[in-house]
């Protein structure tokens, strides 16, 4: 290589390193500029301007020459002189062009780095999320309100999305953000490098998201990974993971740090016991949500000595749950179960704030409670409809709650229907090839013979079309309920919260939002991981399970109780009363005839068509 090449090369390398370099050499052809012009008057034409007298006083005349080329306009001398000053002025206007040309070319490119979403946050205490998918809105929506008490909250999303498109859409789907600040960075979470933009080692907790397409779980422990091995504080992390087959190599991706949520786990659980008891997905919804009823941890020091009986009627305007003890999670534990100072109460309540003793004893109707034996299961027969790769698993959940004998029709062209259903007990399974969206296939399927109907989104669609055809279906039912006058639940699962609106004409005794329900458990968790043995042991088919009954077992209908009268008649049936369901409010949202959590003292008059919320063994 010549040494013109070496020269070239070194002057092209130093030329490429950006704004700061280029105007270091403007900066050196400004100072030859100068020097130049300074010397030439020296020499040419000495003594000139007037007055002027030193090369000090010439070079700063050279200078300003060469920053302010109009001065040329006012210049006087010899021919010589003129023409030095001349060339300076045409000189200087080149450089001020560079200069300006430069500096505005470097404010674009940091204008749209921030743009972009590239610049390091320096917030602490602010909450995390990773990745993109439907579930962000939930996620967000529901801690603007868990904040909305707090001033100067902050939460930040890093997605490989456009910052801005990413803060448009969040406002325009999550709504008012009140005192919450919202900050988006664009980058991979997969990332160490632009994971640094986030200030995690001062971030209050980390939510990964399982974003949509092919092998998402691959995505999110990959994220695991990155954070894992991240030097100093490491932050709590959520994350929602689509497969129970990945929760182990998870698991060992994100370390001790990091809560898994089985986001096919649980919406199969709460499909499963949506199907059961009516109404069961809007009573988790709403203990998940932040806009009533939240749960709560109360130190066991208030209530130690008590058991667990005596501790139902402890709080006026909270609901006890359970108990959280050192060797785990009880919900709805024996009556005689004596309460530690160790233990944790989980209670029910509109606010933290709002928790108080109760003083005094409980206004009973005695007379008003009934005294009915629980009915013994009989075989039953369920109808399926549609097929997704969580319906294997929904399955076996449906068999471990029937009894013996019980029957499942499944109707659907998926390819995969019916595969992999060995090992049952008390299922009988019939697969039957069906367009569930074909008003006389449905027909041809007998389901005036069936106590459930399930109506599953079909995998094979996109979301928003697989909503639609779910949609027909539950139009396609409601209609032949009414004209043939057959009477069955109907239970559906969706995708989009959105289209539950449009649902609700169809009257579906329930439907089930799969992916809100996981975008609330991850705000919760977020919130409070100390909670995710509380929600996992609610989702799990053992121990106590949520039930809306007919409140004919447990009081008088028609008359006039308080609601401490139905809490002590569940006592008494070893069950746990959290609310109420009125039947004339099914079909009305938000809550749909739902009572969470009402005052001990709340006069309530309960029909026969009504229910009431218990915790209790299955």
């Amino acid at each position: 290589m010549t040494f013109r090449e070496r020269v070239r090369y070194w002057f092209d390398n130093t030329m490429s390193r950006g704004t700061a370099s280029l105007i270091g050499w403007l900066a050196m052809v400004s100072i030859a500029l100068i020097v130049v012009v300074a010397g030439l008057t020296l020499w040419l034409a000495p003594g000139e301007p007037d007055g002027v007298d030193g090369p000090g006083k010439v070079l700063w005349i050279a200078l300003m020459h060469a920053l302010s080329p109009a001065k040329v306009a006012s210049d006087k001398g010899s021919l010589g002189y003129m023409a030095i000053m001349f060339a300076g002025s045409l000189g200087g206007i080149f450089i001020v062009s560079m200069l300006v040309g430069l500096l505005s070319n470097g404010l674009k490119l940091r204008v749209d780095r921030l743009r972009r979403g590239r610049s390091r946050i320096v917030e602490s205490g602010h909450t995390v999320v990773l990745g993109w998918s439907d579930q962000v809105f939930t996620i967000v929506a529901e801690l603007v309100k868990a904040h909305a008490s707090q001033k100067g909250s902050v939460i930040a999303i890093l997605a490989e999305r456009d910052k801005l498109a990413m803060e448009e859409e969040l406002r325009e789907r999550a709504g008012d953000l009140g005192t919450t600040r919202l900050v988006c960075r664009t980058g991979r979470p997969t990332e160490p490098r632009d994971l640094g933009l986030m200030n995690l080692a001062s971030a209050r907790s980390v939510v990964v998201l399982s974003p949509e397409g092919e092998d998402p779980d691959a995505h999110v422990i990959k994220i695991l990974l990155a954070l894992n091995k991240r030097t100093g504080p490491h932050p709590p992390v959520v994350a929602a993971l689509a497969s129970s087959r990945n929760l182990a190599a998870a698991r060992l991706a994100g370390g001790k740090e990091v809560h898994l949520v089985d986001s096919d786990d649980t919406a199969s659980r709460l499909i499963v016991q949506s199907s059961r008891q009516s109404g069961m997905s809007v009573v988790c919804m709403d203990l998940l949500n932040f806009d009533g009823g939240e749960i709560y941890l109360r130190p066991g020091a208030e209530l130690a000595g008590r058991t667990y009986g005596e501790a139902l009627h402890a709080y006026q305007t909270a609901t006890v749950l359970g108990l959280r003890r050192p060797s785990g999670v009880a919900l709805n534990p024996p009556a005689d179960t004596v309460i530690e100072a160790e233990d944790q109460v989980v209670v029910i309540a509109q606010d933290d704030s709002a928790i108080r003793l109760a003083t005094g004893k409980p206004s009973l109707d005695e007379p008003a409670m009934a005294a009915t034996e629980r009915t013994k299961l009989q075989p039953e027969r369920t109808l399926l409809l549609n097929w997704n790769g969580r319906a294997g698993q929904i399955i076996r959940y449906l068999d471990g709650y029937v009894a013996p004998g019980s029957v499942l029709e499944v109707a659907a062209d998926h390819p995969k229907a019916g595969m992999n259903l060995g090992g049952l007990r008390n299922l009988t399974v019939n697969v039957k090839e069906c367009d569930t969206t074909d008003r006389y296939e449905l027909e041809s399927l007998g389901l005036g013979l069936c106590q459930h109907v399930i109506v599953l989104s079909d995998d094979r669609f996109k979301p928003g079309h697989a909503d639609t055809r779910t949609l027909m279906t539950l139009l396609q039912l409601r209609d032949m309920q009414s004209t043939l006058g057959e009477h069955y639940s109907i239970v559906s699962e969706m995708h989009d919260e959105n289209n539950r609106t449009l649902a609700e004409v169809t009257e579906a005794d329930d439907i089930v939002i799969s992916d809100t329900v996981i975008g609330l458990l991850l705000a919760q968790l977020a919130e409070n991981r100390h909670l995710a043995d509380v929600f996992g042991y609610l989702f799990d088919s053992s121990g106590s399970e949520i039930y809306p009954r007919p409140a004919s077992d447990y009081v008088t209908p028609g008359t006039p109780v308080t609601f401490a009268t139905v809490v002590e008649s569940a006592r008494r049936r070893g069950e746990t009363a959290i609310g109420y369901r009125n039947a004339a409010g099914m079909n009305t949202p938000p809550r749909y005839g739902i009572v969470l959590n009402p005052p001990k003292s709340t006069k309530i008059t309960l029909t026969a068509r009504d229910s009431v919320i218990v915790l209790s063994e299955g």
